[in-house]
């Protein structure tokens, strides 16, 4: 898992996350809509904890968990600037298939928005799924991020010379036989594993969860520029929210699912 370490040590994911806000935004408003009012949540690879410290901000007691040390420290560094600190019970460098510093049914809700497609055994997905539910108690929700094989190959078709080994025909043909993605550029994202977005929710089903939704984080307006955002502020607050709710009812229609480059799922502990 080093190649990952390196990665997110060079790789600034809170800024991600305020270049493409639609991904967080659309995250966001399904994660703090099936939420109960309060309780103790988990967010098992959450990078920077942006997630984590604007839950915290709602009242939500916190706890936060990524492989990468470096990131865990700036949660923490960013909680403190935020006054939430004393919501969090805990900043952990844990790695998703191994949660054994938590005990069983702890979490009302769990979410896990980075490890699985960067999981490229099957068993290691498996892991990672039995520990979130092992820690999650009954009936509590959780909110995972998958990546799937269509918009990616929509990526290397598209921008071939960005996605090595992806450039050329026989790699993408591998891509789409493996579902692993490993670039051949030093520094580049790397380690990734691709779902087929039918076999989402059975895998999920098959560890214990009842599916709620599946939702693409993009929805319909992934591929918009900031020209075409601005056009729609300039037309005032009022319009552009009932824009927004227009985007975040379609997040949920299963048939764009795969122009989404990330998905969340969105189930219950059985």
């Amino acid at each position: 898992m080093n190649h990952i370490i390196n990665y997110y040590n060079s790789f600034d994911e809170w800024g991600r996350l305020d270049r493409e806000p639609l991904e967080y935004t659309v995250n966001f408003h399904h994660i703090q809509s099936n939420l109960l009012p309060q309780g103790r949540i988990l967010d098992n690879g959450a990078g920077p904890g942006k997630y984590s410290i604007n839950l915290a901000k709602l009242g939500y007691q916190m706890t936060l968990t990524d492989l990468t040390p470096s990131l865990v420290e700036i949660a923490r560094d960013k909680a403190v600037e935020a006054g939430v600190q004393d919501q969090f019970d805990g900043f952990h460098a844990a790695d998703a298939r191994d949660l054994s510093l938590f005990g069983d049914n702890q979490f009302d809700a769990s979410i896990m928005l980075g490890p699985l497609y960067h999981l490229q055994a099957e068993e290691d997905r498996t892991k990672a799924i039995k520990e979130l539910h092992r820690v999650t108690k009954k009936d509590g929700y959780v909110f995972v991020a998958f990546m799937s094989k269509t918009r990616f190959l929509i990526n290397s078709l598209t921008r071939p010379e960005n996605w090595k080994p992806n450039h050329t025909v026989q790699g993408i043909t591998e891509f789409l036989r493996t579902g692993e993605f490993n670039h051949s550029d030093e520094g580049r994202f790397t380690g990734a594993y691709y779902f087929d977005i039918q076999d989402i929710n059975p895998l999920m089903e098959a560890h214990g969860f009842e599916t709620v939704k599946l939702v693409g984080s993009s929805s319909v307006a992934g591929a918009m520029d900031d020209e075409q955002w601005n056009y729609w502020r300039q037309r005032g607050e009022e319009e552009f929210q009932e824009m927004m709710k227009l985007v975040m009812k379609e997040s949920e229609n299963p048939y764009m699912l795969g122009s989404s480059s990330h998905l969340l799922y969105i189930g219950k502990k059985i």
